[in-house]
């Protein structure tokens, strides 16, 4: 006799791109779901299967994305795999330490006034280079100045053990309070984009990626 077969687990459909009017429909809250729901997906090893071909000629003559990312360059963190996005998805923005700057705030501005995102995310991970580049007050070319941005979170978090860059628990509380902070700028700096938040029409929220887990917590 055979053994018996054990039927495949079944496969989610492919996901092409998202259309304006799927996006439309969509609330900033639903909008976090979603990115909750993929990240789940990536934690327990069953994404949705991607035709990028097909999503590559779907978006060719046009994008309608349904946030906008503010992350750190970290190899470690990219977005769209933690979150099992495709093209269209949403629009990424990565710089080091996760900071704003008016060419940042601009892009973001476009992202949500014009192209009609619905969702500004912050979003920082542990053992954060710049951070602890921050907290040892690094000075290296242009990334000095860069690093001078952060270092406010440093000054803002409480803690009351070691405040060092090599106390990794110091580093992870520094990168929690930076999100914070750059969400703070982002409203203070950017009329566009608190008005927007304001009027309902988007939420600004953070999230704190952790290496060892492949978790983010949205917050």
């Amino acid at each position: 006799m055979k053994p018996a077969e054990v039927p495949a687990p079944p496969q989610e459909p492919a996901v092409v791109a998202l259309t304006k009017e799927a996006r439309d429909q969509m609330t900033p809250d639903s909008v976090i779901a979603k990115l909750k729901e993929g990240n789940t997906r990536f934690r327990e090893g069953r994404k949705i299967p991607r035709d990028f071909l097909a999503e590559q000629r779907a978006t060719a003559t046009g994008q309608f994305p349904a946030a906008v990312l503010l992350s750190c360059i970290d190899s470690r963190a990219p977005a769209e795999i933690l979150f099992n996005l495709g093209m269209g998805d949403v629009f990424n923005t990565r710089i080091a330490g996760n900071i704003e700057n008016p060419d940042i705030l601009g892009s973001m501005e476009f992202t949500t006034k014009l192209a009609g995102a619905k969702l500004v995310l912050v979003m920082g991970h542990s053992a954060c280079g710049a951070v602890a580049g921050a907290i040892a007050n690094a000075k290296l070319g242009n990334l000095t100045q860069l690093l001078a941005k952060i270092q406010p979170a440093v000054k803002a978090t409480k803690y009351d053990g070691d405040r060092t860059a090599s106390n990794a628990e110091f580093v992870d509380a520094v990168a929690r309070t930076n999100i914070n902070l750059t969400m703070d700028n982002i409203r203070k700096n950017s009329k566009v984009i608190a008005d927007l938040e304001k009027a309902g029409s988007i939420k600004i929220a953070g999230a704190y990626y952790d290496l060892k887990t492949g978790a983010v917590e949205f917050f």
